[in-house]
């Protein structure tokens, strides 16, 4: 079936087109009739399955083919539609969707995000914007100022809602409903379809129509996954081994923290691998520069926190390694799915220290499968070696009752309860390849 065939204009197609994309994936095929019919959805799909496209061309669509409802009544053109992203480099990557998708309809589109001066979005938002990407906090930002009016909403969108959740925005999230119209068609996706998920989609959808493309929580069929087995303090050594022994052109590398990023960047540089790192403590600028850089090959490896490797898009990326596990299973499933994207194929190798076989053991839990595990000659695990402090939650209270974290937004607190429900009501599908 062809994105023609799916409703979709002319002139969204002929955008479709040039971006070399002509059969939609399982999630575009299932989500746009939806959206285009005005339901809400419950959307559960892997990074990498064209979840971007299967809300973007719709919701341009709809909006390309109706009149704002609202128009007269208020002195400026209303915002139509509402993109909310955890991340900045989400945003900024859904935003590119829509200006590339939406080249050949009248609409107009901005993002908004903390980390860069307010001022100039400020400037923007008094132009026409039918399609608002944001992050919840510099949302409410504009919001306290009173720089943005939400009350004309007709579509909204919680991209990754999953990761929203993690990062402690619910509170935010609510306090950006209670200033949507009632009367509005809602979309929710996320990467993981967990019970939390369902019980914020239980709150927010009405009668939603549910897609899943992917059995819950498993991990990409064409992602080749390999586990090495090392000592901690052998783990920089193995990696410039390995990216060395394989040549390895394009490598994103995840670390649990932002010195850890920094510290492993400067340990591939000293062996002569070109490398940097992203994360929370760079400012917005230096991250979107360095992303640019490793997407246009101009580096070898990029080093990456998990929120920071958020939005990170690129087609065909050859290889992810996990230096260190995540706490928290799902978030590997995340990690790993920035490779064998689309259709393509991938490999996600992990190096697990002693200390780490239990984080290990519960994401083989959660993706419900064995991975292989090797050990190399000179590189063995250190079955004596002591645990290392873990001084990152010091302080902070549990996780998913954590303030926003700074890779998002900033720190104020938000107050405000939540708006009314709605009913919802799961059920599942299947995956597979070509589009955006």
């Amino acid at each position: 079936m062809s994105f023609s065939n799916l409703g979709l204009s002319a002139e969204i197609v002929q955008a479709v087109a040039a971006k070399g994309y002509t059969e939609p994936t399982p999630i575009q095929l299932q989500a746009i009739p939806v959206i285009l019919a005005g339901g809400d959805l419950l959307g559960a799909a892997q990074t990498g399955t064209g979840k971007t496209a299967g809300f973007t061309l719709p919701i341009l669509q709809r909006l390309s083919t109706t009149v704002a409802p609202h128009k007269a009544a208020v002195n400026r053109w209303p915002i139509r539609a509402l993109i909310l992203t955890p991340t900045r480099e989400l945003a900024a990557q859904v935003e590119d969707s829509v200006q590339e998708y939406g080249k050949y309809v009248n609409l107009n589109s901005m993002t908004i995000f903390g980390g860069v001066n307010i001022t100039p979005q400020i400037r923007r938002l008094k132009s026409r914007v039918d399609i608002l990407v944001a992050t919840p906090g510099r949302l409410l930002d504009h919001v306290q100022q009173r720089t943005v009016d939400l009350s004309h909403i007709e579509i909204l969108v919680l991209d990754e809602a999953d990761r929203m959740l993690d990062m402690g925005f619910i509170r935010d999230i609510r306090r950006i409903l209670a200033l949507l119209p009632k009367q509005r068609q809602n979309l929710l996706f996320s990467a993981t379809f967990s019970n939390e998920i369902k019980s914020l989609a239980a709150t927010l959808l009405n009668n939603p129509a549910v897609v899943e493309v992917a059995r819950r929580n498993t991990s990409a069929e064409l992602i080749e996954q390999q586990v090495y087995r090392v000592a901690r303090t052998q783990k920089s050594a193995l990696l410039t081994h390995l990216i060395q022994q394989h040549n390895w052109y394009q490598v994103l590398v995840f670390t649990r923290t932002k010195h850890g990023a920094d510290r492993l960047a400067k340990h591939l540089l000293q062996n002569e691998i070109s490398a940097l790192a992203i994360h929370g403590n760079k400012s917005q600028s230096v991250r979107t520069k360095t992303l640019a850089k490793f997407k246009e090959g101009g580096v070898q490896v990029l080093v990456a926190t998990d929120i920071a490797a958020r939005g990170i898009d690129i087609n065909d990326l050859p290889q992810v390694v996990n230096f260190e596990l995540p706490d928290v299973p799902e978030d590997y499933v995340h990690r790993i799915g920035r490779t064998g994207r689309a259709g393509s194929s991938g490999g996600a190798m992990s190096l697990v220290c002693e200390e780490e076989v239990r984080l290990l053991k519960a994401i083989e839990r959660l993706i419900q499968r064995t991975l292989p595990q090797e050990i190399i000659k000179g590189f063995e695990p250190d079955p004596n070696e002591a645990p290392e402090p873990d001084r990152r939650n010091q302080g902070r209270p549990p996780r998913g009752q954590q303030q926003r974290r700074s890779d998002s937004r900033d720190s104020r607190p938000s107050s405000r309860p939540s708006t009314g429900g709605r009913p919802s009501a799961p059920s599942r599908s299947s995956s597979s390849r070509r589009s955006p």
